[in-house]
């Protein structure tokens, strides 16, 4: 009588299918360590703008005429790439040009809860599609929820 050594098909399978949920596991590890990556970079980078756009214009007074456009010519951004989100962002005046707004757009739930959660201590206030930070959650499950820093 021979004896044959080797493992069965289920065996096979079953650490196969072991090997799948680790490898599911740790890629969904990956993409949130990956997403708090980038939002931490964007908030860098929305301090940076926030403070370069200070320095430039309080001489001024006001900040009437404020633009993405303009900071890019007066070398207070380096392009017009928003640090987060969709292309449609913004850094413009408030009403009374006494301070001044940095707006994204198209940002995910994600994203949107971060900025809503760490409000940044650079910003005087921090609203949600339309709603300050703290009467309503306000962050939409689609990626249309739209941020403002508001810097005075």
């Amino acid at each position: 009588m021979s004896e044959q050594s080797g493992r069965s098909l289920i065996e096979v399978i079953g650490v196969m299918a072991i090997a799948g949920i680790m490898t599911v596991s740790a890629l969904g590890v990956y993409n949130m360590i990956r997403a708090n990556q980038v939002r931490t970079i964007a908030s860098a980078e929305l301090k940076q703008i926030a403070e370069n756009t200070k320095i430039l214009m309080e001489m001024r007074n006001s900040y009437s005429g404020l633009s993405v456009d303009y900071l890019i010519k007066a070398g207070a951004l380096k392009s017009d790439r928003a640090p987060l989100g969709g292309v449609g962002w913004s850094v413009g005046p408030t009403s009374d040009a006494s301070g001044f707004e940095i707006r994204l757009v198209d940002l995910t739930s994600g994203e949107c809860e971060y900025f809503a959660t760490s409000r940044p201590t650079w910003a005087a206030s921090v609203v949600v599609n339309g709603f300050p930070v703290g009467v309503t959650d306000g962050c939409f499950d689609s990626d249309t929820n739209q941020v403002t820093f508001v810097v005075e």
